[in-house]
C-alpha cells in the first residue's frame, strides 16, 4: 500500500510511539472541506433516521409487536455504528486530529466489530420471525411473547460483547514495530493486526472462528430459513397471499444485502486489492461502516406500510 509523502512524513519523530496514524483521502487533503460535507450530512442522516425509527417504534402503541421490537434493536445498533465512528472520520475531514491513541483504537475497533456482530445476530432473529409468520402463523404470538424476545435481546449483546475481548485486549500487548499508518479512518483489528510484529496466530485463528461462527452461520441460517419460507409461500394457492406473504420479507431481505454486500466488498479489497490506491481501501471501509445505518432506516420506512403511516401522521401533524 502507497501513502503520500505528506501523509509519510506526519508520522514523525514528534508522534507518540503508542499513538496510531488514521487515514483519511491521501492526495485529496485540500478538498477535506469539502469531502465533509456530504459526510457530515450521511451521519446527519444516520443519526437522525434511527432515532426517528427508535421514536416511531416508542410511540405507537400498534408497533408494540415482535418484529417492530427487532428492528428497534436494529436501529439502534446503527445508531450506536455511526457514533462509534464518527469523531475519527469527521475529525480527520474537519482537520481536527488524524492521531489515535493505542487505548482509543482498542475501544473503537471493540465498538465496531461488537457492532457488527450484533447487527448480524439482530438479522438472523428477524429472519426468525419472519420464518414464524409466515410458516407458523398461528403460533406466532404464542412462540414469540415479550419474555423470549428480551431473552433473544439478551443472547444477542451477550454474543456480540463477550465472544470479541480475548482478541482485543491481546492487541493491548502486541509490538508494533511497522510504521504506524492505518488503512482507513478508523480502528479495525485485522488493520492493528498488519501492523504488529509479535506473533498474531492466537488473534487471527480466533477471528476466523468468530467470523464463522458469527457472521457466516448467521447467512446460512438466514439463507434456510428463507428457503422454508419460499417452500410454504408456494404452497399457499392464493397468488395475492403469496404477494403479500413476500411483501413482509422484502424489507428485510434489502437489510440482509446491504450489511453483507458491503462487508464481503471490504473483505475482498483487504484480501485481493493490496495494489489499490489507499482511497479505494478508505472509501470502501466507510461504506461498510455507513451504508447500512444510512440505508436501513430509508428501507424500513419506504417499505413498511406501519412505518411510512406514522411518519408521514408525524410530519403532517408538524407542518399544521
Amino acid at each position: 500500500m502507497h501513502f503520500s509523502p505528506r501523509v509519510t512524513a506526519s508520522v514523525s519523530p514528534s508522534m507518540n510511539s503508542s499513538s496510531f496514524l488514521l487515514t483519511g483521502f491521501s492526495g485529496l487533503e485540500q478538498q477535506y472541506s469539502w469531502i465533509s460535507i456530504p459526510f457530515s450530512t450521511i451521519y446527519t442522516m444516520v443519526l437522525l433516521g434511527n432515532c426517528m425509527v427508535l421514536y416511531v417504534i416508542w410511540t405507537e402503541p400498534s408497533l408494540h409487536q415482535p418484529m417492530f421490537y427487532f428492528l428497534a434493536m436494529l436501529a439502534l445498533t446503527d445508531l450506536c455504528m455511526g457514533l462509534s465512528t464518527a469523531h475519527t472520520v469527521l475529525g480527520i475531514l474537519w482537520g481536527l486530529s488524524q492521531e489515535v491513541s493505542l487505548d482509543a483504537c482498542i475501544a473503537q475497533s471493540y465498538f465496531i466489530h461488537g457492532l457488527s456482530f450484533m447487527e448480524s445476530s439482530v438479522l438472523l432473529a428477524m429472519a426468525f420471525d419472519r420464518y414464524i409468520a409466515i410458516c407458523h402463523p398461528l403460533h406466532y404470538s404464542f412462540i414469540l411473547t415479550n419474555n423470549k424476545i428480551i431473552k433473544i435481546g439478551v443472547a444477542i449483546l451477550c454474543r456480540s460483547t463477550l465472544l470479541i475481548p480475548p482478541v482485543i485486549i491481546r492487541l493491548k500487548f502486541l509490538n508494533y514495530c511497522r510504521p504506524h499508518i492505518l488503512s482507513h479512518s478508523f480502528c479495525l483489528h485485522q488493520d492493528l493486526l498488519r501492523l504488529a510484529c509479535s506473533d498474531i496466530q492466537f488473534n487471527s485463528y480466533y477471528a476466523l472462528m468468530l467470523v464463522i461462527c458469527t457472521l457466516l452461520l448467521d447467512v446460512v441460517l438466514i439463507l434456510f430459513s428463507y428457503v422454508l419460507i419460499l417452500k410454504s409461500v408456494l404452497a399457499i394457492a392464493s397468488q395475492e397471499e403469496r404477494r403479500k406473504s413476500f411483501q413482509t420479507c422484502i424489507s428485510h431481505i434489502c437489510a440482509v444485502l446491504v450489511f453483507y454486500i458491503p462487508i464481503i466488498s471490504l473483505t475482498m479489497v483487504h484480501r485481493f486489492g493490496k495494489h489499490l490506491s489507499p482511497i479505494v481501501h478508505v472509501l470502501m471501509g466507510n461504506i461498510y461502516i455507513l451504508f447500512p445505518p444510512l440505508m436501513n432506516p430509508i428501507i424500513y420506512s419506504v417499505k413498511t406500510q406501519q412505518i411510512r403511516s406514522r411518519m408521514f401522521r408525524f410530519f403532517t401533524l408538524k407542518l399544521y
